[in-house]
């Protein structure tokens, strides 16, 4: 169980101590915030807010940043950027972008630690009280590399709201002019099935598309008894359900990981009716972004050939939510090369894709980027899930995830 912020141990106890100097600097101005961004999170964590609420996070991290020296930018709503170190037109070069997200889930709170949400129904339970202290504590450190004249790129901190919800804040940054200037960015994203100290990495798709899909049933309605004369409205949806799914397995190329999964089937309230209305709704996705671009047509032809038989009508609704976070190669020789600067060359591990759907694949469609798995779980300790309430994280994972990010802007603003 994690300790109070003065007796937090070290990332040092999980990792071979940095021997190049520009590492050893970078390690030693960020284990000189610990202690104060475990603080933040713990605030962050006892007071989480939800999507496009998130006013008092962004406070908190505007402030910081101030007292910094540094100039925040706020955008529309809630969320904020903020550069530092040199600008385009001293270098000739784009920024690079380090992205959190702010918001928290609408889960009840069950970690039992002194900074358990106060707010009832309501907790970050997906770690971006985790993901906002990484970004914050990279970039305190690399505002002092660039006060001293040894940061060679400029740098953008992404503060962005909303990442839960569809369409996602990275949406409303990039319409506020907040990748404006940005030649590469990168993130984490908390894993608690990978111990503290440890990376998980990818080039090419490491989460997945995610949409919304719904049909929608009506047809005459009438009496189990007869339902060769009328359209067995019920029936047809069975074969929606069971059949949609393989049809799209074999017309979606099945490399790309195609998923369609239903999770609320609706008719009827008799056993003997027929009913004249029903749906469906699940969740469509897709590790390709080319399939997922055609997938929409694909799965509007086959709802519509397999009802056919039956005479009913549908409604087909395909709300479009995430493309698949697709890491760039280099970004992630980027990402990979930093992990192993400062926490060890054994550090990186090729981690698993994940079917779930996380919007930092909005910017990587604009200009190239990387995100990392961010181990959270204690060495031999128990194994959590995200969006749980349960959640408890390693906060050594805050040091892991702010020197990583700072190494990657380092490494990628110097071309490495």
């Amino acid at each position: 169980m994690p300790v109070l912020p003065s007796a937090v141990p070290s990332l040092d106890t999980l990792r071979p101590a940095p021997t190049a100097a520009g590492v050893l600097r970078l390690a030693r101005l960020v284990d000189s915030l610990r202690d104060e961004l475990v603080e933040i999170r713990r605030d962050l964590h006892a007071h989480p807010e939800l999507a496009r609420t998130e006013e008092r996070t962004t406070r908190v991290v505007a402030d910081r940043l101030r007292l910094a020296g540094l100039e925040p930018r706020l955008l529309p709503g809630s969320g904020l950027v903020c550069d530092l170190g040199p600008s385009h037109a001293q270098t000739g070069r784009g920024r690079i972008g380090l992205r959190a997200d702010l918001d928290a889930l609408p889960v009840a709170d069950e970690c039992g630690l002194p900074w358990t949400s106060t707010h009832r129904g309501v907790a970050h339970a997906c770690g971006h009280d985790v993901h906002t202290t990484a970004v914050l504590g990279a970039g305190l450190a690399l505002a002092e590399l660039a006060a001293a004249g040894e940061l060679a790129t400029g740098v953008r901190l992404i503060f962005q709201p909303a990442e839960e919800v569809q369409p996602g804040g990275s949406l409303d940054v990039i319409a506020a002019g907040g990748l404006d200037g940005v030649a590469q960015i990168f993130a984490v994203h908390c894993d608690p099935k990978v111990d503290v100290g440890q990376v998980g990495t990818r080039i090419g798709p490491i989460t997945s598309a995610s949409d919304e899909v719904t049909v929608t049933f009506s047809g005459a309605g009438g009496h189990t008894s007869r339902p060769h004369l009328t359209g067995d409205l019920v029936y047809a949806m069975a074969q929606v359900v069971t059949q949609v799914p393989a049809i799209l397995g074999r017309r979606l190329d099945p490399r790309s990981g195609v998923n369609l999964t239903w999770g609320a089937v609706q008719a009827g309230t008799a056993h003997n009716v027929i009913p004249g209305t029903g749906s469906v709704r699940g969740t469509l996705r897709c590790l390709d972004v080319r399939a997922w671009e055609s997938a929409s047509q694909v799965f509007h032809d086959a709802v519509e050939q397999v009802v056919a038989p039956y005479d009913v009508e549908v409604e087909i609704r395909h709300q479009r939510g995430v493309p698949p976070v697709e890491n760039d190669e280099r970004a992630t020789t980027v990402l990979e090369a930093a992990a192993r600067d400062v926490l060890g060359d054994e550090a990186v591990n090729l981690t698993e894709q994940s079917l779930g759907g996380e919007d930092f694949a909005w910017y990587l469609t604009r200009v190239p980027g990387a995100m990392a798995r961010l181990g959270t779980r204690t060495p031999g300790g128990r194994t959590y899930d995200i969006h749980q309430g349960d959640l408890v994280v390693d906060e050594r994972a805050i040091e892991a995830g702010a020197l990583l990010l700072a190494r990657a802007a380092v490494r990628a603003g110097a071309g490495a």
